[in-house]
């Protein structure tokens, strides 16, 4: 298994691009970057999130992608005379989308995949994943709910006025925006757990038990030599007292008492 694996990650990382842009969305290169360097984890497929408006056929009761029109595209966040000028290119029924973040992870193994679910749902992506395929593979969709889908235009007419598309621009705007920031989490939280599965299949060795014991030797040590500096401060403590003492009583015994103290430093 793992050496299918591998031969499907070297293939679908070599072949081309065949998406309308042609290469992974600037916002989420480090995402990519990150999955595809690890041994358990290739992308398959993936969008930062865009804000795109679409002409499709009036008699088609569905707006499909690959039957239309595309008369706008912005992975960014954009301005409503950017929809204006395109919505009048308009020839028949033109939509205002926005796509959030999505990412499709094909997955070594089904801890790899169960992993990879919990850090899209931890970061904000609740639509996110996991699907086992006849052949084997694992595949772990990473995807948000926060979509928009309005229609403006009809037969090439435009359906509402100038103040609702800056109403419209502005709330997919701040869909950008939180996509954006969902984005961020996700690649916290994914560094984070990879960071520590490593750290879990990592065998690191504690001290030596020479260092233990020479420890313990050292602590020993240390306990005899404070003992012994405790003795030696109650003795020459006892004796400073005692040639205090020496100098009490009247002044006809002084000299015999001093010789006595004098005594106690020979």
């Amino acid at each position: 298994m793992d050496r299918t694996f591998s031969q499907w990650k070297k293939q679908c990382l070599n072949k081309l691009d065949l998406s309308k842009k042609g290469s992974v969305d600037q916002d989420i290169e480090h995402v990519v970057s990150l999955l595809n360097s690890c041994e358990e984890y290739f992308t398959t497929s993936s969008c930062s999130g865009r804000i795109i408006l679409i002409d499709g056929a009036p008699e088609s009761s569905d707006v499909q992608k690959q039957n239309c029109v595309w008369l706008f595209v912005s992975h960014k966040t954009c301005t409503s005379d950017d929809l204006m000028t395109a919505v009048a290119k308009s020839s028949g029924d033109a939509v205002l989308k926005f796509e959030p973040f999505v990412l499709h992870v094909q997955c070594r193994r089904l801890e790899d995949a169960q992993l990879m679910h919990s850090v899209a749902i931890n970061s904000g992506f609740r639509n996110s994943g996991l699907t086992v395929s006849k052949t084997g593979k694992i595949i772990t969709a990473v995807r948000s709910t926060h979509g928009l889908e309005v229609p403006l235009s009809h037969e090439g007419k435009l359906l509402v006025e100038h103040k609702y598309i800056n109403f419209l621009t502005q709330i997919a705007n701040q869909k950008m925006e939180e996509n954006l920031r969902r984005i961020h989490r996700f690649f916290q939280n994914l560094q984070s757990a990879l960071t520590v599965e490593k750290l879990q299949t990592l065998q690191i060795p504690g001290p030596p038990a020479s260092q233990e014991l020479q420890y313990s030797s050292n602590l020993l040590e240390t306990g005899t030599e404070e003992k012994d500096k405790t003795s030696v401060y109650k003795r020459r403590r006892k004796r400073d007292q005692h040639q205090t003492d020496c100098f009490h009583g009247d002044s006809s015994s002084g000299l015999h008492d001093l010789d006595d103290c004098l005594d106690l430093f020979t």
